[in-house]
């Protein structure tokens, strides 16, 4: 998993919210002891944006494997876990990942999490390349699950549907695993996030 994921997404959301700013807008921004950001809200007249750097493991709806811990924060500070929600002009989109390695192997982490998977539908193994996510979105003709691409070492395995889907994405990591877990939700004009 690349290290900026998670920067990339903070960044993307926060850019995001630069293209909805208005007048009448609000924006709250908490900072962290050494002054980054650690959450930013933005509320406008057509929508608003919350961006976290703080992810709770319940929001993706999985166990955490026994044993795994937190991935620590990379040296440039990238942060391992996210918490997006953009809403606007009746649509909305919801992200939470979260990264954490164990020192089991990575056929172990992926038994856990096709068991734990099933409980959301049929699960869909996807083999891709180092910090290729696998993500689907978007309108298309069917809100199934695919596998886009093919090959490489690492694994992801997802269920659902395009509107609403869970992630698990696993690499060997020296002698042990490094995983994400991610949940992805759309919504249109009927729906909430």
């Amino acid at each position: 998993m690349r290290r900026n994921r998670f920067s990339l997404l903070f960044i993307g959301a926060a850019s995001l919210a630069a293209l909805l700013l208005l007048p009448g807008c609000s924006v709250n921004v908490d900072k962290e002891g050494n002054g980054q950001d650690k959450q930013v809200d933005i509320k406008t007249p057509v929508g608003g944006i919350h961006v976290s750097k703080q992810a709770d493991v319940a929001d993706v709806g999985l166990a955490v494997y026994p044993g795994a811990r937190p991935k620590e924060k990379d040296s440039d500070g990238s942060d391992k876990s996210a918490n997006v929600n953009i809403s606007g002009f009746g649509y909305g989109l919801k992200v939470v990942a979260l990264e954490y390695e164990s020192d089991d192997v990575p056929a172990k982490v992926l038994a856990f999490y096709r068991d734990r998977l099933k409980m959301y539908g049929n699960v869909l193994e996807c083999h891709t390349s180092r910090g290729n996510w696998n993500v689907n979105m978007g309108k298309s003709s069917s809100n199934e699950l695919t596998c886009e691409g093919s090959g490489g070492n690492d694994i992801e395995l997802k269920v659902g549907k395009k509107d609403d889907q869970h992630i698990v994405a696993v690499e060997p990591e020296g002698m042990g695993t490094s995983f994400v877990l991610v949940y992805v939700r759309t919504h249109g004009k009927d729906a909430d996030i």
